[in-house]
Formats: structure tokens, sequence, C-alpha cells
């Protein structure tokens, strides 16, 4: 069934009867503040569960090798006695 117009505006105004004019405005800001945390929310939800890309290779240039002294063991100084 299709709704009329007048039983549109009736109940238009049973809600300003029953609510008042100055509810109604706060209500609406209640109601868009939890649509948008809800939205906030489902799109926070969505990047945590959609997989995660593999980063990209980047090439690494290689450096030019310096030639590296061998270390020679440390002596160990004996005590004469």
């Amino acid at each position: 069934m299709r709704a009329g117009l007048w039983q549109i505006i009736l109940v238009i105004v049973l809600v300003m009867i029953l609510f008042g004019h100055n509810k109604i405005p706060g209500m609406m800001k209640n109601l868009a503040g939890g649509i948008k945390t809800f939205k906030k929310e489902l799109n926070e939800d969505d990047k945590k569960s959609a997989p995660k890309k593999a980063p990209a290779k980047k090439s690494v240039k290689k450096a030019a090798a310096k030639p590296v002294a061998k270390k020679t063991p440390a002596k160990k100084k004996t005590s004469k006695k």
C-alpha cells in the first residue's frame, strides 16, 4: 500500500507533538553522528580484513667491495716467573 499525503502529514504532526520542535534537531544530529560512526567502522574493518599486498621489490645496487683486513688473533702474554 502506498501512503497518502495526508497520512505522511499526520505522522509528522504526531512526531512534532510527542517530541516537540526543540528535541527533533538534536535527535537528527545524534542519528547522523551514529551513521557516520557506523560507516567509519565499516571502512576500518574492510581495511583490516583486506589482504595486504606484497611490497614491491626495490632494485638494490651492490656497494663496491672493500677489502677487509683479516683479524690476527691476539697473542696472549705469558708471565714468566
